[in-house]
């Protein structure tokens, strides 16, 4: 639990947008003038940086992994494992909100229907600290079954927090049921290096990555895209230092 609350804790002081704020109000307080200067100049050089998309994309381009095309070889996997964090919980209505990453869902879906992958793994419980009942594994089965995906095709695991859950907790799954073979580890382009070493390190041998919504393209060298600042930008670069801390304190604390 406690290294729950300090990851969320890390990605607060590890914000772009904080380390800003900070250099802002140490240059209101000061009663220095040349360093309060230097300290809007530092302010506004870091907002510049932080929301330069170029530079961003270069961060993911770097980090992200490309995966093969695994349908045209015409491969099949015994399962699917996909990992949760694909949404939010409505809890009036009783349904998940699917978000940016549920392309990990969404990709899995045909390749489950043209036959490629013979069950469907979901690892996922509640990431809130404030909202523990949102399982988003449950919701995700009560959607799969909604449109009409056989629950004997499913395997859901709603327990765990973080990812190194997610791993231990979905082999202690496949385990269970005597489920064996090759897998698809289904995640983010910008997770699946952290994903791939924690189940792994879990005791998963033959996984394959399969990367979804992944951040980087092709380069761009338009001028709205190299010069001017872009808000979302700052948010991707916060997602993808995230996981280079996260990733970090996994390998700190032998997970990966």
């Amino acid at each position: 639990m406690f290294f729950f609350y300090l990851s969320k804790l890390l990605a607060f002081l590890l914000s772009p947008m904080f380390w800003a704020f900070v250099l802002l109000v140490y240059a209101l307080f000061t009663k220095n003038t040349k360093r309060a200067k230097k300290l809007l100049i530092s302010a506004l050089v870091v907002l510049y940086l932080c929301s330069n998309s170029f530079l961003v994309d270069e961060c993911y381009r770097a980090w992200e992994p490309v995966t093969k095309d695994y349908v045209m070889q015409k491969n099949e996997y015994t399962a699917a494992i996909i990992l949760g964090g694909i949404g939010d919980i409505d809890l009036r209505r009783k349904q998940i909100n699917f978000g940016y990453s549920a392309d990990r869902l969404f990709q899995v879906l045909p390749l489950y229907h043209q036959g490629y992958v013979q069950r469907i793994v979901f690892t996922g419980g509640s990431g809130s600290i404030e909202f523990p009942e949102k399982k988003e594994g449950l919701y995700v089965k009560k959607y799969l079954l909604s449109i009409a995906i056989p629950d004997s095709v499913l395997l859901i695991e709603s327990e765990s927090r973080n990812t190194y859950q997610n791993a231990v907790f979905t082999k202690q799954l496949l385990d269970s049921v005597g489920l064996k073979g090759k897998f698809l580890l289904v995640t983010s382009g910008t997770h699946m290096p952290r994903s791939m070493a924690i189940f792994k390190k879990a005791g998963f041998e033959n996984l394959v990555p399969f990367v979804t919504n992944r951040h980087s393209g092709n380069r761009r060298f338009t001028p709205d895209h190299l010069l001017i600042p872009n808000p979302g930008a700052m948010l991707s670069l916060q997602a993808i230092i995230h996981e280079w801390v996260g990733f970090l304190i996994y390998k700190l604390r032998g997970y990966a």
